[in-house]
């Protein structure tokens, strides 16, 4: 199975079960951040996934003590300097989510940790979400100095809308148990109880009809891909925001290990 994805090197990839892909974020020093490569290893896989013949089910999780801290700054610098790589994160971050959405295969996420930026779009957009109490489930969007695009207002609106209001505008942290109880996730478990319980489900999947559990996760991503207008408008949005002075001091601070000063009489 494994051979078909030698491409991916910013991805860890291992067979934990039968018929079982798992996919861990490994860069553990840095939080398991994603550089542009990692970015966009992790937008296409799921492409692959779904036309291998040979996985059933996909674990995704983290290693070490964070599940991803998202995007590294130095992709995000480029993205606000360079149109070229704003442009091509444009279109990575509605690929992303279009390409988990339609992926045939059940996804199974464990989050530990710190689950923020695109990692955290894959992980709760995974069919089955597990997270451990300590997760830390956070949209930092406008904490950078953007509006809230990846997958944020066809998911987190889930949870009731004034609740999603208060946690995007706010850029809110969600620990396990809460978001349990919002309906962020699936399950919340204790930490030394993770992966085995990720991978118990996914064996259960594993062993279940494929054509049953594939076509019911399609049809009810038809949510999603009925919210798909109000998602694009939010990643254009997004993207619009790293043009301006707001994004600079969203990254400028988040280096300096200080809270943002922004201009409330400018906004764009």
């Amino acid at each position: 199975m494994l051979e078909k994805y030698a491409k991916y090197q910013e991805l860890k990839l291992d067979q934990p079960g039968e018929r079982i892909l798992r996919i861990t974020f490994d860069k553990p020093e840095t939080l398991n951040s994603l550089d542009k490569n990692g970015h966009r290893e992790l937008t296409y896989i799921w492409r692959d996934i779904d036309e291998d013949e040979d996985v059933d089910v996909v674990i995704l999780t983290g290693k070490g003590k964070a599940f991803s801290a998202g995007g590294d700054f130095g992709m995000i610098e480029d993205i606000i300097a360079d149109p070229k790589d704003r442009a091509r994160a444009w279109k990575e971050a509605r690929d992303l989510v279009y390409n988990i959405i339609n992926c045939s295969k059940p996804i199974v996420s464990a989050l530990n940790g710190v689950a923020v930026g695109a990692g955290l779009v894959a992980g709760l957009l995974a069919d089955i979400s597990i997270a451990g109490k300590s997760a830390k489930i956070v949209d930092g969007h406008t904490r950078l100095g953007v509006a809230a695009g990846d997958s944020a207002v066809i998911n987190w609106p889930l949870c009731g809308m004034a609740k999603a209001k208060y946690l995007l505008l706010l850029c809110e942290p969600v620990g396990g148990e809460d978001a349990e109880k919002y309906g962020l996730v699936s399950l919340c478990v204790e930490d030394d109880e993770l992966q085995d319980k990720a991978l118990e489900i996914a064996n259960r999947l594993a062993a279940g009809a494929p054509s049953a559990i594939r076509w019911t996760k399609y049809a009810l991503n038809q949510w999603y891909r009925m919210a798909g207008p109000a998602f694009d408008t939010s990643t254009a949005l997004e993207m619009l925001g790293f043009t301006g002075g707001e994004a600079q001091e969203g990254i400028t601070s988040h280096r300096e290990k200080r809270a943002p000063k922004f201009d409330p009489k400018f906004p764009l």
